[in-house]
């Protein structure tokens, strides 16, 4: 029998000030047996993530065409072209517990799945979210037990949609009925949450004139290490670190350019990229650092916060988001709100091709990762609660049945699927809020 002793999985490269926690590398796995190996690094869930979409969408065409497969994708799910045979889509889930309709509820209810209490106050009461009951259980052991972010920089403060405090719109995550968490939208502060560094803005900036790059300080300390890894690893571990350099090439370069910004916005923080695309990847590339470096396990995203009034010049659409979604049935609208939903996925899509590119074990991250899209709001005109826009990518590690159309006859709970991802992701529970059972379709042995 032949033993080796293993590189331990929660190894860091220090340098000055700095620590760099590494991907999960053949080093790391116990190396006595073929079989042991196996046992060491089973085919697994590992992570959990939850991307939030404002004011739903225009249905007719979000819903794939087909029953069942997603061999045919609906015009606003064709971004996801590349990937399908790892997303799910589901159709005719419903939020309760989100009635009466409002954008604050949307919000709130979406990983919740319960009632907010209607105050304009600071006596606020939700409910734990999904995302947190994860992290309470698969989060211990990580740096951060979960990373929650957005991609508005501004969070308003007092009472923002009929009767409700803007929290309840602020915040998706919640660790408890009373608290709820801030999401950080700027890059350069999540970067140093996730790889050292914080601080006010004056000892940032001290900090980035002090080293050009987090990596030039454990240089000796890469060298070293790569000396003792075989060539499997050190191509491993050689793009992981060249995706920190470029993520840190990106926000230096948003950050020396903001000041030459013609945009009147003088309360633009240094660091975020001026166009939503640009800042949008960029957030997404550091949820794929955090998840690679085991850094966090579960990460919730918001695209944008609901009543949003932000333009997309990218695809064309130059009215505000929020206006456009009371469109009165008018067609031209209803077509903007198409083309901004299209954008959002095709976001989300390009996020999970470089996470079906990155290996990881015996798969790639996406493999080992589930992640679940969505919108707490179904039709924005009306501000209904039911057949919302959900997907749920990833999870073949634990069996789960992508490139399929999951069509409920009537409305079933948001919490049913809700439910079934903690179980998938190794958190236990008999129920959620308001679920009756779980989607049982959505895993499974794969068809032969």
């Amino acid at each position: 029998m032949i033993t080796k002793k293993s590189l331990p999985r929660r190894t860091f490269l220090r340098g000055l000030g700095a620590s760099v926690s590494l991907p999960l590398l053949d080093a790391m796995i116990p190396s006595m047996t073929a079989a042991a190996q196996t046992v060491a690094a089973p085919s697994k869930l590992r992570r959990i993530g939850y991307v939030y979409m404002p004011m739903g969408c225009d249905v007719t065409r979000w819903t794939p065409p087909n029953a069942n497969t997603l061999e045919e994708l609906s015009p606003t799910l064709s971004p996801l072209a590349k990937v399908k045979d790892s997303v799910t889509a589901i159709t005719n889930l419903e939020l309760k517990n989100a009635y009466p309709g409002t954008h604050a509820t949307s919000n709130s209810a979406f990983l919740s799945a319960v009632t907010a209490k209607r105050t304009e106050s600071t006596d606020y009461f939700l409910g734990t979210t999904v995302d947190q009951i994860a992290a309470s259980t698969i989060g211990q052991k990580t740096q951060l037990p979960s990373l929650e972010l957005a991609m508005d920089l501004l969070a308003t403060v007092g009472q923002c949609d009929n009767g409700y405090a803007c929290v309840y719109q602020n915040n998706l995550s919640w660790s408890s009925p009373t608290t709820p968490l801030p999401a950080e939208a700027h890059p350069r502060i999540v970067f140093e949450t996730l790889f050292g560094e914080g601080g006010s803005v004056a000892q940032r900036k001290a900090n980035l004139a002090k080293r050009a790059s987090l990596l030039d300080s454990v240089t000796e300390e890469i060298t070293r290490l790569k000396n003792t890894l075989g060539p499997s690893d050190q191509n491993k571990l050689t793009q992981y670190l060249d995706s920190i350099r470029e993520v840190e090439r990106r926000i230096q370069q948003a950050e020396s350019t903001t000041s030459d910004n013609p945009l009147p916005d003088l309360d633009r923080p240094k660091g975020v990229p001026a166009a939503y695309a640009d800042h949008a990847k960029l957030m997404f590339d550091l949820q794929l650092l955090a998840f690679q470096g085991d850094i966090t396990r579960v990460i919730t995203f918001q695209l944008a916060r609901e009543t949003s009034n932000r333009t997309y010049p990218e695809v064309g659409v130059s009215d505000p988001h929020h206006p456009l979604t009371h469109h009165g049935n008018d067609p031209d609208k209803i077509a903007k709100v198409a083309k901004i939903n299209q954008f959002h996925v095709s976001l989300f899509a390009d996020f999970l091709e470089k996470m079906q590119a990155t290996p990881e074990a015996d798969g790639t991250l996406l493999d080992h990762s589930l992640y679940l899209y969505g919108s707490g709001m179904g039709n924005p005109n009306v501000h209904d609660h039911t057949n919302l826009p959900i997907l749920v990518a990833g999870g073949a590690a634990g069996n789960m049945r992508g490139g399929r159309h999951i069509r409920y006859d009537k409305p079933t709970p948001l919490a049913n699927l809700h439910l079934t991802l903690l179980n998938k992701a190794g958190v236990n529970l008999d129920s959620f809020a308001d679920s009756n059972g779980q989607v049982d379709e959505l895993f499974g042995a794969l068809d032969v």
